[in-house]
């Protein structure tokens, strides 16, 4: 009996002495994870509850949920979320589109397979702030786009990213100029910035998708194919349901990706023309940090939170529809 309980005092030192270790050894990452992101967002948390104006006042008093409130009814906080709407549901369609569209392409059997893949996936290798740049100078009045656009006849004046007019003033003719920029669509501006980013993240998810179609068995093509199923019939029937569980972490992915975007915006365009590309990104920041006096970080750590709420619905219900459709 001796023996057996010394045995489990050595083990469970053991376990003590090793378990000790591992802390020891994650503990960089434990520090900084909670200094610089439990820290902060707790602080953000209670920042969010005050009048503090610049980041670094110490004169502010609680207000409770009056930055909340003033954030649900301010005019500009609202047009920025009608402005990531239209990106996240444009964007969000179209990369997930072209990405699986992309996928399947590089997946068959064809000549170089190695070599498309590897240029298609480039633009994704570059950062955003380079990729806005290259973009800023194509979208110039004077840019190679304007040119390609004069060559095939078309005007080649366009104001990429100084054209206030929204998506459905544009279709419908005879539409006057709309105030809710709900219903005005997307701006020719902020158009942009989404084909620039559709161009940029479909490479991204392409890869992913590959990945999944790869692990797709080839009997089940097979099979079909002797039942003389079509390859369309084959990709709504096989492929695009066995790819759901990709399509889950895809949609989630690009959607906090969209509604997130900012240094697109801080770029090219910095919310203009008449805060048709703002964002609650861009706009949290401004407010935060200030421009001139009109700080404000209390009421931008509320809109902060006000978009995490946001994003994280959508996500859970994003969640919920895929998989329930899985089942």
């Amino acid at each position: 009996m001796a023996a057996q309980s010394t045995v489990r005092r050595s083990r469970l030192s053991n376990r003590t002495r090793e378990a000790i270790t591992g802390y020891i050894f994650i503990a960089p990452y434990l520090i900084v994870t909670g200094v610089f992101l439990v820290g902060l967002l707790v602080y953000a948390l209670y920042i969010s509850f005050t009048d503090q104006t610049a980041t670094f006042d110490r004169t502010f008093q609680f207000v409770g949920l009056s930055n909340y409130i003033e954030a649900l009814t301010n005019t500009q906080f609202l047009t920025t979320l009608a402005n990531v709407f239209w990106y996240a549901l444009i964007v969000t369609t179209m990369q997930t589109i072209g990405a699986v569209l992309l996928a399947v392409l590089l997946n068959s059997k064809m000549r170089f397979k190695q070599f498309f893949r590897t240029i298609f996936y480039a633009p994704s290798v570059a950062s955003s702030v380079v990729i806005s740049m290259i973009f800023l100078l194509l979208y110039l009045r004077t840019g190679y786009i304007n040119r390609l656009l004069g060559l095939v006849g078309l005007p080649d004046d366009t104001t990429w990213l100084n054209n206030a007019d929204g998506l459905f003033e544009l279709i419908i003719p005879g539409v006057e100029r709309i105030s809710n920029p709900f219903l005005r669509g997307p701006s020719v501006a902020w158009m942009a910035i989404m084909a620039m980013n559709i161009f940029t993240t479909i490479p991204t998810f392409m890869l992913m998708f590959l990945a999944a179609l790869q692990d797709i068995p080839g009997q089940l093509y097979e099979a079909a194919s002797i039942d003389g199923a079509s390859k369309v019939y084959q990709f709504f029937k096989i492929t695009l349901p066995l790819l759901r569980p990709t399509f889950v972490l895809v949609l989630v992915l690009s959607t906090i990706g969209t509604f997130q975007i900012f240094d697109q915006v801080a770029i090219m365009t910095k919310g203009g023309p008449d805060n048709t590309t703002s964002t609650p990104g861009y706009l949290i920041y401004t407010k935060v940090l200030g421009e001139g006096t009109t700080a404000a970080a209390g009421l931008g750590c509320a809109m902060a939170f006000i978009l995490a709420a946001i994003i994280f619905f959508f996500t859970f219900l994003q969640r919920r529809f895929i998989e329930d459709q899985t089942q």
